[in-house]
């Protein structure tokens, strides 16, 4: 059983039988079906049911020479809306099944974020016509949560938003010099991450951290494509799994200037979402890599 299947709407869905009889209903009556070759020239097959407010439920296999569907493996999604990350994408094969992570530089967290890659068919037949360069596609990013937290908002002047804004383009110019091996950049780095250690220290002392950290996008786990977010809420919408009813919040986050949607359930978030405030918690990060613009 998938744990992230409570995400979009099924917490209740406990039995092997049940399952079962879901993922038979999603072969029968898909939304959406794509047939490839996968990268040993097999047949790929993926089937994909939608439940509302662009959640659903992926099925991967391929079809025996009878026409029935032997399913390889299954996966929740969450599509988002159309929030695109500008980074070079790269694509790497899970080494256990035909699955694939995407990886793309992202100079606002000064790390690579790893996601998994929802269109999987697209990508092997635009990999098989070798007509299209990763590095200058875009990815749209979502996000499935287990589990989360609405934070009150750091009350900030219009001057101190301000620099902030251009203190984090300085610091991501800083980023992509000291990439291209500047050494005065990765001086002046190195000297800011000290000054930003020793104000925090201070400040620790009579503060608490969340009034301090406006917001952070760091690892979670032993899952690569997991992390633990804390981000401002810029939207939010309620809607429901049309099979059981259960009420999903959708929410687009900006953490560290990345910004993606959230699908969570009700029942696993804790406080109400409003636009200005915070949500906090650990996701499955998600995306789809657009081929339609190029």
């Amino acid at each position: 059983m998938h744990s992230f299947l409570r995400a979009i709407g099924f917490s209740k869905l406990k039995k092997k039988k049940e399952l079962d009889q879901l993922i038979k209903e999603i072969i029968e009556h898909p939304t959406r079906l794509e047939i490839s070759k996968d990268s040993n020239g097999n047949e790929f097959a993926e089937i994909s049911k939608e439940f509302g407010g662009c959640i659903g439920i992926t099925i991967c296999g391929e079809y025996l020479d009878d026409e029935t569907f032997h399913m390889d493996y299954y996966y929740p999604y969450f599509c988002g809306s159309p929030n695109k990350t500008e980074a070079g994408i790269e694509v790497e094969k899970h080494s256990e099944k035909e699955s694939y992570a995407g990886i793309c530089d992202e100079v606002n967290l000064g790390v690579s974020l790893i996601f998994y890659l929802q269109n999987i068919s697209e990508f092997l037949k635009e990999k098989q016509k070798n007509a299209k360069q990763l590095n200058t596609l875009t990815a749209t990013l979502s996000a499935l949560s287990l589990d989360g937290k609405i934070l009150f908002p750091i009350q900030k002047s219009e001057k101190q938003i301000q620099n902030t804004k251009i203190n984090s383009q300085n610091r991501n110019h800083l980023i992509a010099a000291a990439r291209d091996g500047d050494e005065d950049a990765i001086e002046n780095l190195t000297l800011e991450d000290i000054d930003l250690y020793s104000k925090i220290s201070r400040r620790i002392i009579k503060e608490d951290i969340l009034t301090i950290v406006d917001s952070y996008f760091m690892p979670f786990g032993i899952e690569s494509d997991q992390y633990s977010v804390l981000g401002e809420i810029g939207n939010f919408a309620l809607v429901k799994n049309k099979i059981t009813q259960e009420d999903i919040y959708i929410m687009t986050i900006n953490s560290n200037d990345v910004v993606f949607d959230v699908c969570i359930n009700k029942k696993d978030l804790l406080g109400e979402p409003i636009i200005g405030r915070r949500f906090k918690g650990n996701v499955w990060m998600q995306g789809r890599i657009n081929y339609q613009e190029f």
